[in-house]
């Protein structure tokens, strides 16, 4: 008796049972852990105020890189995925240590960060090539196989242009959207923008949104409001509303990444109360934004008393 014989004629062959080709390879590659020693690691360095924030995408750009650490921040595709940013912080000294991810929890939250999206390549942005090898070192990279410095993309002119703009208007550029960092550097001055540039005939335009930013430790840096501005905004709007008789009571609350504002006011009889009052708080809180630079956390208008107008 042959072997042929004794098997089931509906038997399964191996290439039954087997995926498609290429589907076990995919698989097996996504199952396995992330290695960080993979990642191609580049570095983009020059001192402090020469311009690196303001061509840091343009240089990820022409090299293929999307992910970029910038000042305690890991950004991607113009927008922020962990960190925070180091201009934040008091003092330069606290700037320079958060940007070296000295902390462990800061450091653990790009890890994880990195961990999760798995990045094939990184640009790190530094004032020395000690400063950008300590990055790589604290976050568990590989060592740098390229280092790109601002002499090789910015002229003798440029760079003193940049460091002027710093030193006399205190000014300092994060290459994301102002809308990316705004809830952060609430009650900073903040600036929209936007450049645009060629890389020549036939190649995709480099296009970037960035923001400009007067960090803590600048003298020019923090500014205050008082609450009796955002009353005198408010009252303003509200006069200028059909729906609103008068204000009530206002009180406003800052709460660091911004404003809480609770207002009670008196409805006008003969208007819609809730599409009346929905209007005024989109209006009031796009205003207050845009005069004021600082973040709305939250705006309560509460319809406390009705006025009926004498016929």
């Amino acid at each position: 008796m042959k072997l042929k014989d004794i098997l089931p004629k509906d038997r399964l062959l191996l290439k039954d049972i087997l995926p498609k080709e290429g589907t076990i390879l995919k698989d097996i590659k996504e199952k396995m852990p992330f290695q960080m020693n993979k990642i191609k690691v580049s570095s983009f360095v020059g001192p402090s105020g020469t311009g690196k924030s303001y061509r840091a995408q343009m240089v990820a750009s022409e090299r293929n890189i999307e992910f970029i650490i910038d000042d305690g921040l890991l950004i991607n595709n113009n927008q922020v995925i962990a960190g925070e940013s180091a201009k934040k912080a008091p003092t330069k000294v606290e700037t320079v240590k958060h940007a070296l991810f000295y902390r462990e929890e800061e450091k653990q939250e790009i890890v994880k960060a990195l961990k999760k999206y798995k990045p094939q390549s990184i640009l790190i942005l530094g004032t020395s090539d000690g400063m950008v090898d300590k990055i790589a070192a604290n976050l568990g990279l590989p060592e740098i196989s390229e280092r790109v410095y601002i002499t090789d993309v910015a002229t003798e002119q440029e760079m003193q242009t940049a460091r002027k703009i710093r030193v006399t208007e205190g000014n300092h550029v994060i290459p994301v959207p102002t809308f990316e960092i705004k809830k952060e550097f609430s009650g900073f001055l903040l600036d929209p923008l936007q450049i645009f540039k060629s890389k020549g005939k036939g190649q995709k335009p480099y296009i970037s949104e960035k923001s400009i930013i007067r960090p803590t430790f600048s003298y020019m840096g923090k500014f205050t409001i008082s609450d009796t501005v955002f009353r005198q905004i408010l009252d303003y709007l509200a006069g200028n509303t059909p729906a609103i008789n008068r204000v009530i009571k206002c009180r406003v609350q800052n709460l660091g990444e911004g404003v809480d504002i609770y207002m009670e006011v008196e409805i006008v009889y003969g208007f819609n109360v809730v599409e009346g009052l929905t209007n005024f708080k989109e209006k009031a809180k796009k205003e207050i934004e845009k005069l004021t630079a600082m973040n709305v956390v939250r705006l309560q208008v509460i319809a406390k008393s009705l006025y009926v107008p004498q016929k």
